[in-house]
């Protein structure tokens, strides 16, 4: 007759440990690659926001430098205007046509620089636009990786103290923090208290 190992109760909680401490070490490691692509997705966000703000700024000066030479020309052609009008017997019949020409060519340069400051203010919001999508969603990406972290330490516990309560608190975390994350590159819900 063939003889039977029973196996050792000792021997089957040890490999049972093992089990667990190398799912739990698997797990650990996805939530890993989640953090490192979340932190990548808030380093983006973060990055294109300021990239944003600071070629919206720029545009914002540029169209104040338009709206500054527009007045100028308006000045200048109102006063070349005024200057006819009020006192044309100071002019011959050539320079006086020349002075209206002149203050034709002020206007059409009033308009142009009137034209170029509505594409440049286009430009600016449409920047500004996109400033604030990036800052709308680097808060996600910011909470996604706390919860991640946490949920790295907790799954790391969970293996010392082979405490399954600890592990499935870390699942909590890690699926709450993908979650955050997700919604950092989509943008599918807002929530207020991150706004």
């Amino acid at each position: 007759m063939a003889e039977v190992e029973i196996p050792n109760p000792g021997e089957l909680e040890e490999i049972k440990e093992k089990s667990f401490t190398r799912k739990v070490a698997l797990v650990t490691a996805f939530y890993a690659v989640m953090l490192a692509i979340t932190s990548l997705g808030g380093n983006n966000a973060m990055k294109e926001m300021l990239l944003a703000q600071q070629l919206s700024s720029d545009q914002w000066s540029f169209y104040q430098a338009k709206v500054i030479r527009e007045h100028l020309y308006r000045l200048e052609r109102i006063r070349v205007e005024t200057d006819i009008a009020v006192v044309p017997e100071r002019y011959g019949d050539n320079a006086r046509d020349k002075l209206l020409a002149l203050a034709q060519t002020l206007g059409e340069e009033e308009k142009r620089f009137n034209v170029e400051k509505r594409e440049i203010e286009k430009e600016a919001k449409n920047l500004e636009k996109e400033r604030d999508i990036n800052r709308a969603r680097d808060p996600y990406f910011d909470y996604a990786e706390v919860l991640l972290q946490i949920a790295i330490v907790m799954a790391s516990v969970s293996i010392l103290a082979t405490a399954r309560g600890v592990f499935l608190f870390s699942l909590g975390a890690a699926l709450l923090g993908a979650v955050l994350s997700a919604n950092g590159f989509l943008l599918l819900f807002r929530l207020p208290f991150l706004h």
